[in-house]
């Protein structure tokens, strides 16, 4: 337990957001003492496996640990799971002491707030029935794993990139699955009609019946689900229910707080919230957009790039050296044996490129906006991915003529820019 007046640093959420950010605070000298706390009873672990490579029983619980007990203690860093912290306490110096729900109090200098999202839950009838799951942390994988080893047909509600993975895996291990979206496309909100296009036809080639524009009317069942009602009446049969519908960030300690909230915990470049002396990262700040090509002026990005890279700026600034948070954003996502690699944000596009034929399971679509590069979703073509995320990164861009041509490798059609780099 730390003294009373401890000079600690608290993280709040043992996300990957939060250890890197204790990670980056001992790379750069810090010696003060480190208290992650995080809710879970599990040590720190990756999530992104979860919906892939644990579903589908490629790896194990102990594959997704990220770091070893073994260098929490070589680095001091004290690792508190299966506490809430309920409630914070401030005092005038800048430091406080936190409450968890059994009681504990754990005394503080400093303060940062990693503790990331939630899934966005459903409103219907029968939603709490047994066999009806929402997936973000390891034992929310384990109870879907094990309702999947026994089960024959699986309804995803949501068409987004967690479902689709989810039902990617389910299909793997010879489940029958059907993805209800209620959009007229998959993935719609990230991506262009052309890549949206190719996944619907991409999983109805591997067996999974997808259902756009659907409307839900409740989840069926007694003693545990049985099935999705549509409005129309049509009934679809299920052992599981997965809901994918999104997340939301957790920002009910910075709402105690008084912080600034809006949709995430508003930061400003350096991750500095309302309250200057508390950084908050990772998927539930809010900050301004860190992308030069960027249209919106403040994003929450959910990446484990963005939690990476945002934490490192956080650990700065606590250290006494803000520095404003620049980068080009990326993501991925594994369906089936599809990966799906995208450079940059494409919000605000006015003109799309196709590079290669969907048919072939091998394509880039780059987007343009005013004839410049912003993006582009690379599928199964990782070199034009690190083709147009390195350019991005440099303030260059590929011309659309150019884009086009696949008999020429895009990282020789790169454009240099006199601009400064955009990262």
């Amino acid at each position: 337990m730390a003294a009373p007046h401890s000079d600690a640093t608290l993280i709040v959420g043992a996300s990957q957001a939060g250890v890197q950010l204790a990670a980056t605070l001992r790379e750069l000298g810090d010696t003060r003492p480190i208290v992650l706390v995080g809710d879970e009873p599990h040590a720190p672990y990756q999530r992104p496996p979860l919906s892939k490579a644990y579903l589908q029983g490629e790896i194990t619980s102990d594959d997704l640990v990220f770091r070893t007990a073994d260098w929490f203690a070589q680095h001091d860093v004290e690792v508190v799971t299966g506490e809430t912290i309920a409630a914070i306490e401030r005092h005038v110096d800048g430091g406080g002491e936190a409450l968890t729900a059994t009681g504990r109090r754990i005394p503080f200098a400093r303060l940062a707030l990693t503790t990331g999202a939630e899934p966005r839950r459903l409103d219907l009838p029968g939603i709490d029935l047994p066999g009806v799951h929402y997936l973000r942390t390891a034992d929310d994988a384990a109870a879907i794993a094990e309702r999947l080893a026994t089960a024959h047909s699986l309804v995803v509600i949501g068409g987004g990139f967690i479902g689709l993975e989810v039902a990617a895996s389910a299909r793997k291990r010879g489940v029958a699955v059907t993805v209800l979206e209620a959009a007229p496309r998959l993935v719609g909100r990230v991506v262009s009609e052309r890549t949206s296009a190719f996944y619907l036809d991409a999983h109805r080639r591997r067996g999974i019946d997808v259902v756009l524009d659907a409307r839900i009317a409740g989840i069926e069942g007694t003693d545990a689900v049985s099935g999705v009602r549509l409005d129309d009446g049509t009934v679809i049969h299920a052992d599981v229910v997965l809901v994918g519908i999104g997340v939301v960030p957790r920002t009910e300690l910075a709402e105690q707080l008084g912080l600034e909230v809006d949709g995430g915990i508003v930061v400003d470049a350096a991750c500095r919230t309302s309250d200057p002396t508390i950084v908050a990262a990772g998927d539930c700040a809010l900050m301004p957009n860190p992308y030069a090509r960027g249209s919106m002026p403040m994003v929450r990005l959910e990446s484990v790039h963005n939690a990476l890279e945002q934490a490192k700026v956080a650990a700065a600034t606590l250290m006494g050296d803000p520095r404003d948070y620049r980068t080009t954003p990326w993501f991925w996502s594994d369906q089936a044996d599809i990966k799906l690699q995208i450079a940059g944000l494409s919000t605000g596009y006015d003109a799309t490129v196709l590079r290669g034929d969907p048919e072939t399971e091998r394509f880039s679509v780059l987007y343009y906006r005013a004839g410049e590069l912003i993006a582009a979703d690379c599928v199964n073509q990782p070199l034009d991915f690190m083709a147009v995320r390195s350019a991005l990164a440099r303030g260059a861009t590929i011309p659309a003529e150019a884009a086009a041509d696949i008999t020429v490798p895009l990282k020789k059609s790169v454009v240099e820019s006199a601009a400064p780099s955009l990262v």
